[in-house]
């Protein structure tokens, strides 16, 4: 498993810290590289964070509305994990909610 860590860019000399705005991806969702991950706020910019590599989000250490500086980490990256393998778990409870279908349908057939 090789791990990357996203970071907060460098800010401007006269900003201290940011605001995280809004995480466009969650944990376990996959990423390509250079795709925003997320919105950055200074009391001068928006700044949108790009993915430093292709992978996986395997943490989110900072949450939508924390105050971060320079430098600090907000996420780990799986660069090792493929799309195809975050995908499997999110497309498995799709077949689970057709026989939640058929109680339905031989209840009204019993009617």
């Amino acid at each position: 498993m090789a791990i990357v860590e996203v970071k907060v860019p460098q800010l401007s000399e006269s900003v201290a810290e940011a605001t995280l705005l809004q995480w466009h991806k969650k944990a376990g969702e996959a990423v390509a590289r250079d795709e925003n991950l997320i919105d950055i706020e200074t009391d001068k910019v928006v700044l949108e964070l790009p993915a430093p590599d292709s992978g996986v989000i395997v943490e989110v250490i900072k949450a939508d509305g924390s105050t971060v500086v320079s430098g600090e980490v907000i996420a780990r990256i799986d660069t090792e994990a493929k799309a195809g393998t975050a995908a499997a778990p999110a497309a498995a409870p799709a077949p689970a909610a057709a026989p939640a279908a058929d109680p339905v349908a031989a209840a009204i057939g019993q009617l």
